[in-house]
């Protein structure tokens, strides 16, 4: 393999140290764009909203086979990096910027070794609504495969679960709390539907595994002293199967509050290559959204498991590994073409 031309933990560092809490990613978008120019890459920047832009990377003219892709923005709150031993810390250390850096280091090392089939795609908030990944979906180029960075744990992802998040609602009536007769308490119908969820078998599959909720939000009432007329909770199902499943599996609970769908992301399952370990991962990514940009693989450094922390980590020696294998996917899906 080439030598890698810059130190890829120094620009994960230089990207982590700007605050691009989703929606202020125009200060990163544009830092990383002029670096990626500097060092003689063709950037396209994708108008998203206000100066909010996507990253189109490429070696040269032609669009490339296979894009390296992931996100730009992260979930508050913002902190900058440090190094501790082998751990990069930092907001966006493993979910996204270290992998940005990683992937921006495997086109650098592919191309040093002559390969122009690749390229790369940095989008804007993935980590609310994915207007970035909608806004590149509107504007696909030929690309054939799309390998998707998401703290993996450098492996292979060969499906991810879905969500459907539902919001359950209950009216009732409202009357003096001294004399809860005259009214309907929404709360009390609303917790009789959420006991009863417990209950509802929902489906499963062999690879995905079972169905899981978490009851997320509860909101109901007026005052103390007033008989509820009104509560309503959402609910978060990482699904396993298409959203209507849950939806028929949750009917029994119409005896009590009304269902209002609220957001869908369906199941994905992805390609992979030989020689890496594969796993199921419950989150969700931009994949669902990119459908334009060609098969897709779903691969990077860091645990999902300190993504989104306050001690949000990345191994420096995962890191430098997943260059070199960013690389080794990309040559073996241009093998296939």
């Amino acid at each position: 393999m080439a030598k890698v031309a810059f130190d890829v933990v120094d620009l994960a560092r230089s990207l982590i140290d700007i605050d691009s809490t989703t929606p202020n990613e125009g200060r990163v978008a544009s830092c990383l764009a002029s670096w990626l120019r500097a060092r003689g890459y063709r950037v396209e920047e994708q108008p998203v909203e206000d100066d909010r832009v996507n990253l189109y990377v490429t070696v040269e003219e032609r669009d490339p086979d296979v894009v390296l892709s992931t996100h730009l923005d992260c979930v508050p709150p913002f902190f900058p990096s440090r190094v501790e031993g082998d751990l990069l810390y930092g907001r966006g250390a493993c979910d996204a910027k270290g992998i940005a850096a990683a992937q921006v280091g495997a086109l650098d090392q592919l191309r040093a070794g002559g390969e122009t089939r690749v390229g790369a795609l940095f989008v804007v908030g993935e980590e609310r609504g994915s207007h970035g990944a909608h806004a590149a979906n509107r504007a696909p180029r030929a690309a054939r495969y799309l390998v998707d960075g998401e703290p993996t744990d450098n492996r292979l992802g060969i499906a991810t679960r879905g969500v459907y998040r539902v919001r359950l609602r209950a009216s009732g009536r409202a009357a003096h709390s001294s004399h809860p007769e005259e009214g309907e308490s929404a709360i009390e119908k609303l917790v009789d539907a959420l006991v009863a969820l417990r209950t509802i078998a929902l489906p499963s599959d062999p690879t995905l595994g079972d169905t899981t909720y978490t009851v997320a939000l509860i909101d109901g009432g007026v005052a103390p002293n007033v008989v509820p007329p009104h509560a309503s909770a959402e609910v978060n199902f990482r699904i396993v199967e298409p959203a209507t499943s849950v939806r028929a599996a949750l009917e029994p609970l119409a005896d009590w509050i009304e269902l209002d769908d609220v957001v869908e992301v369906p199941v994905v399952r992805m390609a992979t290559v030989p020689g890496f370990d594969t796993a199921v991962f419950p989150f969700t990514t931009d994949i669902p959204f990119l459908t334009a940009w060609g098969e897709p693989l779903l691969f990077g450094p860091g645990s999902v498991l300190v993504a989104h922390t306050a001690d949000e980590h990345v191994s420096i020696d995962a890191l430098h590994a997943a260059v070199d294998h960013y690389a080794d996917i990309a040559g073996a899906l241009l093998t296939r073409l």
